[in-house]
């Protein structure tokens, strides 16, 4: 059995995906716009091997595989992977054909991320961010854009810019917290700290932002002390649990939740609760899975060992109950799932336009690593696998005193 004759039995033609390999078979139009090639032995062991998506992502970082056209696409074409329609005489061919290959198990790519410690010690935490922040600065100003901005943007329209989105985003977090002249924000989980110079320039606060990456911070920090704003805002490199600062009239948390883990959302959400004074807002803007039955992560998933590792993902429901759970009165809630695919297509762009340099400063594998995370994670978002979601809470005060006006204007 030829390479392109297996790929066949799994692959159905109605997927408009072609194939070539290393051993010179074929199957579907060459000229089509989606090709995907094997081009080696090992590319075959690494799918062998690990039968799934992370067998795949193995054999493209490591350039085993080649995707041909549009990565989103291929990924769109391709899933969900059904092979309902595979005779049991098949299966068992392919089970005899690929049973030694399956048992080499080359080593996987270096980029593959296995951590150390307790899960979500904060040893390990800062490890998981080290892991996926600190890959150049330079490297994501050509993934993101100028507003270094690496969350969810919000869109007037389709057609607005990426920089645009990015600041209505920004925005929406800041009216949402009812932020005001001489208010107290704390940014957890603040990146490169594009909130913290939103609220300060527009909105008249005095901001503390903290990551666990030290280049975040560092690029951070530069941008307050370049916009003048050193004596109103600052980034620290900290762990959010070693603040020492309370009484913040608001708390904006705006893609931190994910790295948290299901059993830290108690603590979590209570810590930052403490932190407010009565009457103090938090907003909080999340990846979600569409439902609570879904597992908060997957360890053998290519996201897992390859992007986020230790992320993990619950459904909204169980988001908002611990929320709800830690005191905060729950006041307004939105899915901006759209939203997020329309950033990551901006990013995916981004990414082709200046693939040269993303790869000479961070080398082919990251960035092949960065190509296939953002395709997959906008098919994600487009087909609500996963979600996007901004959750708003108030510490009530004495005599259950929000201080939230009846019918705030968040759009």
């Amino acid at each position: 059995m030829k390479l392109a004759d297996a790929f066949a039995k799994v692959v159905v033609p109605e997927r408009n995906v072609s194939f070539r390999a290393y051993d010179g078979s074929t199957c579907g139009p060459q000229d089509n716009d989606v090709v995907i090639e094997l081009l080696s032995p090992r590319g075959v062991e690494y799918l062998a091997g690990a039968p799934s998506q992370l067998g795949l992502a193995r054999a493209y970082v490591s350039g085993d595989l080649e995707i041909h056209g549009d990565a989103y696409t291929a990924l769109s074409r391709l899933y969900p992977m059904d092979t309902s329609h595979i005779s049991t005489a098949d299966k068992l061919a392919l089970v005899k054909k690929f049973a030694l290959t399956a048992l080499k198990r080359p080593a996987p790519p270096p980029q593959e991320r296995k951590l150390s410690g307790g899960r979500h010690s904060k040893n390990r935490d800062a490890e998981a961010i080290h892991h996926h922040y600190d890959v150049s600065n330079k490297f994501y100003r050509w993934v993101l854009g100028p507003s270094m901005a690496y969350t969810c943007a919000v869109f007037p329209n389709a057609d607005v810019s990426l920089e645009t989105a990015q600041e209505a985003k920004f925005d929406l977090v800041a009216r949402k917290l009812g932020l005001a002249p001489g208010m107290t924000l704390l940014d957890v989980g603040c990146g490169w700290g594009g909130m913290v110079l939103h609220a300060v320039r527009n909105y008249g606060v005095t901001a503390i932002g903290v990551t666990l990456s030290q280049q975040q911070a560092d690029w951070g920090q530069k941008a307050i002390a370049d916009a003048g704003l050193s004596h109103r805002a600052e980034i620290r490199f900290s762990d959010y649990r070693d603040v020492k600062e309370t009484g913040f009239d608001a708390i904006s948390s705006i893609g931190l939740t994910e790295h948290i883990g299901r059993a830290n959302y108690p603590s979590y959400f209570s810590f930052l609760y403490e932190k407010l004074k009565p009457e103090g807002r938090m907003l909080n803007h999340t990846i979600t899975r569409s439902e609570d039955a879904q597992p908060t992560h997957i360890r053998t998933s290519f996201i897992n060992r390859y992007v986020f590792p230790d992320g993990e993902l619950s459904g909204p429901g169980m988001i908002m109950s611990a929320f709800n759970d830690a005191g905060f009165e729950i006041r307004h809630e939105e899915n901006l799932r759209e939203h997020y695919a329309l950033t990551l297509k901006h990013w995916c762009e981004n990414l082709e336009n200046h693939w040269d340099e993303a790869v000479a400063e961070a080398g082919l594998a990251t960035a092949r690593v960065w190509r296939l995370y953002m395709a997959a994670s906008r098919l994600g978002f487009d087909i609500n696998k996963i979600q996007l979601h901004q959750m708003l809470g108030v510490k009530l005060g004495p005599g259950g005193k929000s201080g939230m006006p009846l019918r705030p204007n968040y759009q």
